[in-house]
């Protein structure tokens, strides 16, 4: 028996609970999931690998921010801080992701409706410093997208092809993204999910957001990049993603934030695009090797083909441009 299971059994037996336990799928995460019996229904079980303090603990922080601010986020019903254990409510097993897949009737109406709970997060953003949420306090600065852009460096040649780059290269691409971080950095303003992307958004009726718990204040364009591009298998056309954004902006609108002008916009969505699909790739590289998740591989090639594109719309990044080509052709 799993340190994990054996700590939740523990747990589950305190509260005088039905052993009834069911483990279920974590996608990258360093967490298993339960679902268990509770109160003469269901619940999930979502167990640590050590103790935490629940004052300081980012998931129970984050939840109590969302469901404050109105956002469909699930109920936690207990918590043992020693075990490392949250027990919250059972949203079911329909992720959005699944639905898009084989719903194309549904999908543009499905994909406006989780565009507006990024906006409805983004309106969360003063309510967060109210509260001195741990997300308030946490920030894409330069420091945490230079160190998500050398995973990406480090685990896509090194790792996954086991072929670093000369230095020469490495030199040129530290250059870049250092001045991609930077400038980044200027533009976090506004509370992100961070993991925006249809498998952690739960279909149970309406739309539930899933493992926010790494929420903090980024750019404005973070977590849509995160919904429109990760784990795509083709590019997307470039005049739906536009239209999407251009939703995206009257939907901030309509809950009176600040506007913001079309064309710099789109400036700021493919500098978000290059670092957060960067990013994306160093975790399929990692997870494919490291921990033989190799369903992320095929996502790679379609990352690096939307990182060039905003690139090559930016007339920026010579480095990663040639890279990226590089790595394509």
């Amino acid at each position: 028996m799993s340190d994990f299971l054996a700590r939740l059994e523990r747990f589950l037996s305190e509260q005088n609970e039905k052993l009834h336990v069911e483990q279920l799928t974590p996608d990258a995460s360093t967490r298993e999931y339960f679902r268990v019996g509770w109160k003469g229904g269901t619940a999930i079980a979502c167990v640590y690998p050590e103790p935490f303090i629940a004052a300081e603990q980012n998931y129970l922080d984050v939840t109590n921010l969302f469901r404050t601010a109105g956002l469909p986020v699930a109920r936690v019903f207990e918590f043992d801080e020693a075990l490392g254990v949250i027990i919250q409510e059972d949203l079911g097993d329909t992720i959005l992701r699944d639905v898009l897949e084989h719903d194309e009737k549904g999908r543009e109406i499905l994909l406006d409706a989780a565009i507006v709970l990024i906006a409805g997060i983004q309106s969360a953003t003063p309510l967060a410093y109210e509260l001195d949420s741990i997300a308030s306090r946490l920030k894409f600065d330069t420091e945490k997208l230079l160190w998500e852009l050398e995973f990406f460096k480090t685990h896509y040649f090194s790792t996954y092809k086991g072929a670093p780059l000369s230095t020469t290269d490495d030199r040129a691409l530290s250059a870049e993204f250092l001045e991609l971080a930077s400038e980044l950095e200027s533009k976090a303003t506004v509370l992100c999910h961070r993991d925006f992307h249809a498998a952690n958004i739960m279909v149970h009726g309406g739309l539930w957001i899933i493992d926010h718990q790494d929420a903090r204040i980024g750019s404005v364009a973070y977590d849509l990049v995160s919904l429109l591009l990760d784990r795509v298998t083709q590019p997307p056309d470039a005049e739906w993603l536009a239209n999407k954004r251009r939703f995206f902006l009257a939907e901030r609108k309509r809950n009176r934030m600040d506007p913001i002008d079309e064309y710099a916009f789109a400036e700021e969505f493919r500098l978000q695009t290059i670092q957060r699909c960067l990013k994306a790739i160093g975790t399929f590289s990692f997870q494919s090797v490291n921990r033989g998740k190799t369903y992320f591989v095929p996502f790679i090639k379609p990352m690096f083909e939307i990182v060039l594109r905003a690139a090559e719309n930016l007339d920026r990044f010579p480095t990663i441009r040639e890279i990226v080509k590089r790595e394509i052709a």
